[in-house]
């Protein structure tokens, strides 16, 4: 169970980490001028993250679901997923990248936090 909850975590902490960066980078680029000259993201940053949290996300999904054996959490992750993806690789413009990576991380993290208490709820029973 301790790897569970360390797996969800380190996951939804992932899909939280991917939402600040999205909402507080273009914040912080627009505010300060200046700044945005040095902290110019690499194009495949985005794509970079998303071959990561795809699979992180899905290793800690599928091991709560054998715990718990609910759907809810995998089909939360599955639309989470699929918007972080075509975000990262689908997306025609900075605005649906972004909108689309908030809403996923969004949901994705979600999903995260029902598959942990899920299993909690499971490991109680």
């Amino acid at each position: 169970m301790h790897r569970q909850g360390w797996l969800d975590g380190a996951a939804a902490s992932v899909s939280l980490l991917c939402l600040v960066h999205c909402l507080a980078l273009p914040l912080l680029i627009a505010a300060l001028p200046a700044l945005s000259q040095m902290l110019a993201v690499p194009e495949g940053f985005h794509r970079g993250v998303a071959l990561v949290a795809l699979p992180a996300s899905s290793v800690a999904l599928l091991s709560g679901f054998r715990r718990h054996r609910s759907i809810r959490a995998l089909g939360l992750a599955a639309i989470g997923l699929c918007a972080i993806g075509w975000g990262a690789f689908g997306a025609e413009s900075a605005s649906a990248e972004l909108a689309a990576t908030v809403f996923g991380s969004v949901v994705v993290s979600a999903a995260h936090v029902v598959n942990w208490v899920l299993a909690q709820s499971r490991e109680r029973h």
